[in-house]
């Protein structure tokens, strides 16, 4: 091809250009807003006063009574002398004290605990199973259908299917320094024998009725109670103790005091089959879970007191 001037500067130009267009910077693109995390809805539970007249009402009530006096009112489902009232506060109204409110509005619901979706009734009898270290009630019962009915009405108007702000326990950071049993026995003595008593057997009226549930042995909850996780129970404890002075404790001392807590005996996990490796393997294991553990020369659950109403 012989080349003439006029072509010889076209394709100069184009060469240039080609280079200019290599060398200028790419012009940013426009970035996306960062979305904010969604502000959980807020809720308030009707008044404790505002509990309607007729038979849904007095299921409400008996509901109400169940909660606030369990073994009064459910004696024979329960194994200890704890009320439901003891983890979920102001008679299940309080945030931040797992609040009957907003569980209700999230069930049914999928549950790792028992690997399937769990009913509402489901949930109350495992509640009583664990927590209450007694057994379940059939879900037809009197007994949870007045809970449900209890919680229904408390949660009346709330938004189903989402987290309400003041669900659950807030969820503690993993601690600067790991959990110690010396520790927070320190802060034991200092923030809460003076309610659950030194050897954390808690306090009972003239009555024998629960005035500061048992922290530990036979007469608190069992091995496979949630709260028999040192993550759960520092969350419960860093949100809502000592009574009415929730937040006081330095998160590290809520750590500490919930592995002293639950560095204890306490009745055997009902799913207990007689093999305590089994019983790890199937249910336990979990990094702030002290089941199978030695602490102090002791192999928690190990030597515990079955699980359940004892004679």
């Amino acid at each position: 091809m012989k080349w003439t001037p006029l072509c010889f500067w076209i394709a100069s130009a184009l060469t240039f250009h080609t280079a200019l267009v290599q060398a200028t910077p790419e012009t940013p693109k426009a970035t996306e807003p960062t979305a904010k995390a969604a502000t959980p809805p807020q809720f308030t539970p009707p008044a404790a006063d505002s509990i309607p007249d007729g038979d849904f009402g007095d299921s409400v009530r008996r509901g109400q009574d169940i909660f606030l006096h369990t073994s009064k009112f459910a004696g024979s489902y329960v194994g200890n002398s704890m009320n439901c009232a003891s983890c979920h506060m102001d008679a299940g109204r309080q945030a931040n004290a797992a609040p009957l409110w907003a569980a209700y509005v999230l069930y049914p619901a999928y549950r790792s605990k028992n690997g399937h979706v769990n009913t509402l009734a489901e949930r109350l009898q495992g509640c009583f199973q664990f927590s209450m270290n007694g057994k379940a009630p059939p879900t037809e019962s009197q007994t949870v259908v007045d809970l449900q009915s209890y919680m229904y009405w408390m949660a009346k108007g709330a938004p189903t299917g989402v987290k309400l702000a003041g669900q659950g326990f807030p969820k503690l950071a993993e601690p600067k320094q790991p959990a110690d049993y010396v520790r927070g026995q320190k802060v034991f003595e200092q923030h809460c024998a003076v309610c659950h008593g030194a050897e954390g057997q808690g306090q009972h009226d003239a009555t024998g009725g629960m005035v500061f549930p048992a922290l530990w042995g036979d007469d608190s909850y069992n091995w496979g109670a949630g709260m028999h996780s040192v993550d759960t129970a520092a969350a419960f404890i860093h949100a809502n103790m000592p009574l009415s002075q929730g937040g006081s404790l330095s998160e590290q001392s809520a750590w500490d005091v919930a592995y002293f807590i639950d560095a204890h005996e306490r009745p055997q996990d009902p799913r207990f089959k007689g093999d305590l490796q089994t019983t790890i393997k199937a249910h336990h294991g979990g990094k702030h879970d002290l089941y199978g553990q030695v602490v102090n020369g002791i192999v928690l659950g190990a030597h515990s007191t079955p699980s359940g109403p004892q004679p």
